[in-house]
């Protein structure tokens, strides 16, 4: 069997790494830094006019038609690119809301207990695991009545810069149910997602989560090698030392194991094997980030270094969508 990727998914790859270079290149990203932390509307209306949200819909409503795989190696690209705004929860909603798939509408994500991000740029939200009074159970769906909640949120502070926080507290009330369900393909079943709520859009979700997160691991790599490479202390490059040569080993195995478990995963569909592949990518993405930091030494703790912000936004993914504790529970049950 080839697990390669095909030249199709390589060309998909390649096309939008161009356009997020383009439009999101590190000028213009530490411009948005400097400038606020808003949600750029043309870039989100020229990801809809590429296909980026509406990619698994059926060609016939207008979408791409491919498939879950396809979708990871799409946002592997966005978490190497650090562009800002809820692209999953908007991804997720395109064909349930008007003018998501075209990037007309920002779509953030809702889940209990969890602070809400870009809640002042959402035109809806996606809520995970809201219960009705007339079934207990838990249900997704769809909120548009963002402005009550928004003027009953408060602002909290954020790890990430790029994504500011609100808290949200009380019960939301009725949500409309997502049409459909879930969009894996073949309605595959999820062993243990029945466990916790939202269990297959959550899933879905946090694998999308996981591929940001092992964009961002292998991106801090390839920049902890080059500044190895580039940096020279007693005459020698860095990356001549032992020490250095076993941090960015070590950061390498990581990125291509979480690589390993996430694309897997993408074609199985499998809730263990998703919850699984969310622990390995936010660890690489996170001890990735923080071992780059070491490689730069001084100058990777300023301002002005990119590594800060990939840690941050590392710590902040790590939280959402499926946090450690409740994929060790999802991974437990499996094995029980």
């Amino acid at each position: 069997m080839d697990f390669q990727l095909s030249d199709d998914q390589r060309a998909l790859k390649t096309g939008i790494r161009e356009l997020l270079a383009g439009r999101f290149g590190r000028d213009r990203m530490r411009a948005a830094l400097d400038g606020g932390t808003g949600i750029d509307r043309a870039l989100w209306r020229e990801l809809g006019g590429a296909g980026f949200f509406a990619l698994r819909l059926p060609e016939a409503e207008g979408g791409v038609g491919l498939g879950l795989p396809e979708s990871v190696l799409l946002f592997e690209e966005v978490g190497r690119s650090l562009l800002p705004g809820p692209l999953i929860a908007t991804h997720l909603a395109a064909g349930a809301v008007k003018g998501a798939a075209e990037g007309e509408a920002v779509i953030a994500v809702l889940d209990a207990g969890q602070p809400v991000g870009h809640l002042g740029d959402a035109d809806g939200l996606l809520v995970l695991g809201a219960g009705e009074e007339d079934a207990p159970g838990p249900a997704d769906g769809i909120l548009r009545d963002v402005v009550r909640i928004r003027e009953a949120a408060e602002p909290v502070r954020s790890l990430d810069p790029f994504t500011p926080l609100w808290r949200v507290a009380g019960r939301v009330g009725p949500v409309e149910r997502l049409p459909g369900g879930a969009h894996l393909p073949g309605g595959a079943h999820l062993p243990g997602g029945a466990h916790l709520p939202g269990g297959a859009l959550r899933a879905e979700g946090a694998l999308l989560g996981a591929a940001e997160q092992l964009g961002s691991a292998a991106r801090t790599t390839e920049m902890a090698v080059q500044h190895a490479g580039e940096r020279e202390q007693f005459g020698s490059p860095i990356g001549s030392f032992q020490a250095v040569k076993h941090l960015c080993a070590g950061m390498l195995v990581r990125a291509e194991l979480a690589r390993g478990a996430v694309y897997a995963a993408a074609v199985t569909a499998d809730w263990a094997e998703i919850a699984g592949a969310k622990l390995l990518a936010d660890d690489a993405a996170v001890r990735n980030a923080r071992d780059c930091l070491q490689v730069h030494g001084g100058m990777g703790f300023t301002w002005e270094a990119d590594v800060h912000l990939h840690l941050k936004r590392a710590w902040l993914r790590s939280g959402q969508w499926l946090t450690a504790a409740a994929a060790e529970e999802a991974l437990a049950a499996d094995l029980c």
